[in-house]
C-alpha cells in the first residue's frame, strides 16, 4: 500500500516584509527631508533687546487691547494720529517712532501703524516689549 502526500499549496507571497521596507523609507526621509519652506536667499531674523533704554526722543503711540490710540499719551483716533506722524516725519526725517502695544491688542493695528510708518519714510520703529519671566 502506498501512501500519497497531500499535494502542497503553493505559499502565498506575504506583504509584511513589502510593508515594514516601506515603514522604514517613510520614517527615513520624513527624517532627513526638511518640512519647511526656505527662502531663496539668506535670511537673518532680527533680535530683540531687553534692558536696554528706549532711545530718546521721537514719537510714541499706545494701543489698548481694543484698538484705542494714543500719541505721546493723548487719545487720539487713527486718522489724526497718521497727520501728526506725517507731520514730524517732514520736521524730523530721522525721527524714532515707538509703538507700546497691549498684549491682547489684535495685531491688525500694530501692522497698521507699521506699514503707514513705513509709507510715511520712517526708518526707526521701535517696538516695545515685555518678557516672559523665567
Amino acid at each position: 500500500m502506498k501512501l500519497r502526500r497531500a499535494p502542497s499549496r503553493p505559499e502565498h507571497e506575504t506583504i509584511v516584509a513589502l510593508i515594514d521596507v516601506v515603514l522604514f523609507l517613510l520614517i527615513f526621509f520624513m527624517l532627513i527631508g526638511r518640512m519647511d519652506a526656505t527662502a531663496p536667499f539668506m535670511v537673518f531674523p532680527s533680535t530683540a533687546q531687553t534692558g536696554q533704554n528706549l532711545p530718546a526722543g521721537g514719537e510714541t503711540v499706545a494701543i489698548a487691547a481694543d484698538g484705542r490710540m494714543a500719541l505721546n499719551g493723548h487719545p487720539m483716533d487713527p486718522a489724526a494720529i497718521d497727520a501728526a506722524l506725517a507731520a514730524a516725519v517732514a520736521r524730523d526725517p530721522s525721527l524714532v517712532v515707538r509703538i507700546n502695544a497691549h498684549r491682547d491688542a489684535e495685531l491688525r493695528h500694530t501692522l497698521a501703524l507699521t506699514g503707514k510708518l513705513d509709507a510715511m519714510g520712517v526708518r526707526d520703529i521701535v517696538l516695545i516689549v515685555t518678557p516672559k519671566a523665567p
